[in-house]
């Protein structure tokens, strides 16, 4: 479908053509469609743009990702999708190993993740071997490598379960989310939960590794202020703010 870059809803409309030709690919799932569809609405009460408690997590989720000994990024099929090249740029910034792990979980569709991260760029992806399992789950979700999420001690996990999140926390890992659901269990469970758009978010935390890669006092500051309660009602209040604001837009078009 050829959308032109004049439409109003450009890049959302592009954002679910890849989806689209992701699941055509066997790359993403249905439930990832739909998945992805709850997560843009958030992001319209949002005014798809990034907010300032947003910003706040991304600098934390940098700091533990650069203090971290063992950090791994997380990637399914709906990151592989829309957000491969900038799983691949954050990676090596930091630098964590990439591991591929899914719910609908096949051996095509496992490959098929990894050529594609390979093809931005990404090196000696985990995933297609697990040799351990996360405790506490029964799906798929729970095969993991010991030289990757299992033996991780920070894990970056865009798009997650939430169950798999909480599963993660318990093992006594510094779980960072990204959700644009400020409500889910993901949001909820994770150490450090990033209430933003995927595709925003990753080049964010990627440009504040940069930053403070070579500033070790500030990365420790980060870490032991950051307030993750605080963060996401500042959130809240944020929504609270933007929905006031619509409904005062609202009352003036109807005059």
């Amino acid at each position: 479908m050829k959308i032109p870059p004049t439409h109003p809803r450009y890049t959302s409309l592009m954002t679910r053509e890849k989806l689209v030709r992701a699941w055509k690919a066997g790359v993403a799932v249905p439930e990832g469609l739909i998945a992805h569809g709850r997560g843009e609405a958030f992001d319209y009460l949002f005014g798809e743009e990034t907010s300032a408690p947003a910003l706040v997590a991304e600098k934390a989720a940098a700091a533990f990702l650069v203090r971290g000994k063992r950090p791994v990024i997380s990637v399914n099929g709906n990151v592989a999708a829309l957000a491969a090249r900038e799983v691949v740029h954050l990676a090596k910034a930091i630098p964590a190993k990439i591991e591929v792990n899914l719910f609908h979980r096949s051996a095509a569709r496992m490959n098929r993740i990894v050529r594609l991260l390979g093809t931005a760029g990404a090196r000696d992806v985990l995933g297609p071997r697990p040799d351990a399992r996360i405790p506490g789950l029964d799906s798929k979700r729970a095969l993991a490598h010991r030289a990757g999420i299992h033996g991780a001690d920070v894990v970056l996990v865009p798009l997650e379960d939430g169950d798999r999140a909480e599963a993660l926390v318990r093992m006594g890992k510094v779980v960072i989310s990204v959700d644009l659901n400020p409500l889910s269990r993901t949001t909820m469970m994770a150490t450090v939960p990033i209430v933003d758009e995927l595709t925003r978010a990753l080049p964010t935390v990627e440009k504040f590794v940069k930053e403070l890669r070579g500033d070790p006092k500030e990365v420790e500051r980060i870490s032991r202020t950051y307030d993750k309660a605080g963060n996401l009602k500042a959130v809240y209040s944020y929504l609270g703010w933007r929905l006031k604001g619509l409904m005062k837009t609202q009352q003036h078009r109807g005059r």
